[in-house]
């Protein structure tokens, strides 16, 4: 059942200025609002980890990308906006 789906997620920040930890904040409330236990959330510093970034060809951040469930999504901002979260991950109720 696609609504059981558990999301993998990549949250890619810049260092710890307050937009980056302004994105960690709203998506991590979004996921336990919509995803309450379905969600993995890895938070990266392209600045510690560059070649995460590049691996990921992320030119802006905050980028977050779903990973799972397919089709691979990406979204960059702060994530304050939640309904463009929720269409943008696919987390609309069937």
């Amino acid at each position: 059942m696609a609504k059981e789906a558990r999301y993998v997620l990549r949250l890619y920040v810049t260092g710890q200025t307050p937009r980056s930890l302004q994105s960690v904040e709203n998506l991590q409330r979004l996921c336990e609002k919509h995803l309450p236990g379905r969600f993995d959330l890895e938070v990266i510093d392209i600045y510690q980890q560059p070649a995460l970034a590049a691996e990921g060809q992320i030119i802006a951040a905050p980028t977050l990308i779903k990973a799972m469930p397919l089709p691979l999504r990406r979204l960059v901002g702060d994530f304050s906006d939640a309904n463009r979260v929720v269409l943008g991950l696919d987390l609309r109720k069937a």
